[in-house]
This record gives structure tokens, C-alpha cells and sequence, in this order.
């Protein structure tokens, strides 16, 4: 992986993860075009990217990283297990997912959950507006929601957030509760990485990595910023819409 496709994928990284768009389904394509195999050296890369998303992340809501705020967190720990005692269970199942025609196909699906949810979804007073008023029940509905996010393609930002609209979340929450999720989700996934693919870091480009991360980090910063500033005003439809639209290049191509 030479310094250009290290900065190209750590951009895709740094704008698809916290959006509804699947991050892992939009890699796993621009990799397959790009000409980068999914070798142990592209998954170690894989992780110095997603951590500085968590970083980015990290960085917006620091204020709600303190102990002051462990019943968010604990919260937020609820809403973690779920995914992974499932992702610990089934892990050699889901590795056989990771193709590009599967990617397309749940593209399309998720992007038709998105379109019927937002039709029928109506602000309500009694909708959950401050991250932190998460309820635990809220909470693990939205971690039981994130299973579907084992499936590549699917998103994990797009299942949570989806999983908190049909709980009682308004869509600012939503939004920010998934990406306050990503934190620890992200951590032991990429933690995980770490531990497997240590050893590849010895043959690394480290000029390529450290490229990378720090465009994964900036475009994933001003994502977050934009994105929120996005939802108060739109709906996620056209999130809906270019998931179909993706979904069916991608299989029209392959």
C-alpha cells in the first residue's frame, strides 16, 4: 500500500463511519478497486485508521468522557455487550460474509429500512432529545439493533441509529448516541485487530500509516461537525436513497 491509497482509504474511513453508509462496505470496495488486497498488512492499516476515528470522536464529545458521566457510560456498556457476545459467538460465520455482492445487497436493504422508518417517524414530545436521558431499556434495544451491523454492508451507524428512531430517540440523539457507541465498540474491534496483526506493523510503510491516520482523523472530525448540523434540518432519506442507488452500481459492476 503505497501513500496515496493509504490516504484515499483512511479518507473513505474517516467520512463513512459515522455516517449511516457503511464504512466496512465502502473499504472493502474501494480496496477491491484501488488494487489493495485484504492481506494481515491492509488490516493492521485498517487499524491505525479506525483509531483515529475514535480519536476524532473522542475529541467532539470530551466533556462526556470524564467520571462524571459513568451512567452514560454505563449505558453505553449495555448497548456494547450485545454486539459482542454475538460477534465473539459467530465470528468465523461472519468472516464468510465479507464479499462485495453481499455489501451490495444489504446497501439496498438498509437503504429501504432508512426509507420506510423516516416515513413513518413523527417528532414527538416524548422523544428522547439529550444523549445522556437514554433510558437502559433504550439502550439495549439500540445495542440489539447494532447485531445487524455484523453483516457487511449494513452500517453500524445506520443500525443504531435506526435502533434509537424506534425507540423513543429524536434524531440528533440518535445520531449521537451511535457515535458516542462507536468509542467502545470500535476500541475492542480494533483492539482485537491489534493483538492479531501486531506483528505486521515491523514491515509497515510507516509514511503510508501515519498519512493515513491523519486524514482518517480530519475527515472524520469535520464528518461528525457536518453531519450534525445536517440531521437539524434534513431527514436521513437521502442517506435511504444513496445506499439503494450504491447498492445497485455495485451490483450492475460485479
Amino acid at each position: 500500500m503505497d501513500i496515496f491509497q493509504a490516504i484515499i482509504i483512511g479518507i473513505i474511513e474517516g467520512f463513512t463511519e459515522f455516517l449511516p453508509i457503511s464504512s466496512t462496505g465502502h473499504m472493502i470496495v474501494a480496496s477491491e478497486f484501488l488494487g489493495v488486497s485484504q492481506d494481515a498488512l491492509t488490516k493492521a492499516y485498517e487499524v491505525i485508521i479506525q483509531f483515529a476515528a475514535i480519536l476524532a470522536v473522542m475529541l467532539i464529545y470530551k466533556e462526556k468522557i470524564t467520571f462524571k458521566k459513568i451512567d452514560l457510560w454505563q449505558k453505553l456498556f449495555v448497548a456494547f455487550l450485545p454486539l459482542a457476545i454475538v460477534g465473539f459467538i459467530f465470528k468465523d460465520q461472519i468472516k464468510a460474509l465479507f464479499t462485495v455482492e453481499i455489501v451490495a445487497w444489504m446497501f439496498i436493504v438498509g437503504g429501504l429500512v432508512f426509507l420506510v422508518v423516516e416515513y413513518f417517524y413523527e417528532e414527538k414530545e416524548s422523544h428522547v432529545r439529550d444523549v445522556e436521558k437514554v433510558s437502559y431499556k433504550q439502550a439495549l434495544w439500540v445495542g440489539i439493533a447494532q447485531i445487524f451491523s455484523l453483516i457487511p454492508g449494513t452500517s453500524r451507524a445506520g443500525a443504531t441509529i435506526i435502533g434509537g428512531l424506534l425507540t423513543g430517540l429524536d434524531r440528533k440523539a440518535s445520531a449521537e448516541f451511535s457515535f458516542l457507541l462507536a468509542i467502545p465498540v470500535m476500541a475492542a474491534v480494533s483492539g482485537y485487530d491489534l493483538l492479531k496483526h501486531y506483528q505486521e506493523f515491523a514491515d509497515a510503510n510507516w509514511g503510508a500509516f501515519i498519512a493515513g491516520f491523519i486524514a482518517a482523523f480530519i475527515v472524520a472530525y469535520l464528518t461528525i461537525k457536518l453531519f450534525l448540523a445536517f440531521i437539524q434540518r434534513f431527514t436521513f432519506v437521502a442517506f435511504g436513497i444513496y445506499r439503494i442507488i450504491f447498492g445497485i452500481i455495485l451490483l450492475m459492476i460485479i
